[in-house]
């Protein structure tokens, strides 16, 4: 080696050394530079929790929407008028009765 490298080498850790014996590094320590304090600690994890929440939900909500949702019946909804078209069919209600409850159906 030449004597400006061990010189050149002799200045850079005659620079840096000292100064980083005096700074304390440490997990904690990045946060107070950053201005979290504690906070950052807690508010880091409970953010990525709720952004993959999100993304379980999202991947759910696909996963119903290209599916479809086979697992719940169909519901059909029947009007007034229907349920008393079949109750004649059935020959519960006479024809009188029949007309008579259409006819206040179709007022109503």
């Amino acid at each position: 080696m030449n004597r400006l490298t061990i010189l050149a080498f002799g200045t850079f850790l005659g620079a840096t050394l000292p100064a980083a014996a005096q700074q304390e590094y440490g997990p904690w320590r990045m946060h107070e530079w950053m201005g979290w304090g504690w906070g950052g600690m807690w508010l880091g994890p409970l953010f990525m929790l709720v952004v993959l929440g999100l993304l379980v939900a999202f991947v759910v909500a696909l996963a119903r929407w290209f599916g479809g949702d086979r697992g719940s019946p169909s519901v059909t909804l029947r009007g007034a008028r229907e349920i008393l078209d079949e109750r004649y069919a059935r020959g519960e209600i006479d024809r009188d009765e029949y007309l008579k409850r259409r006819q206040d159906i179709s007022a109503a």
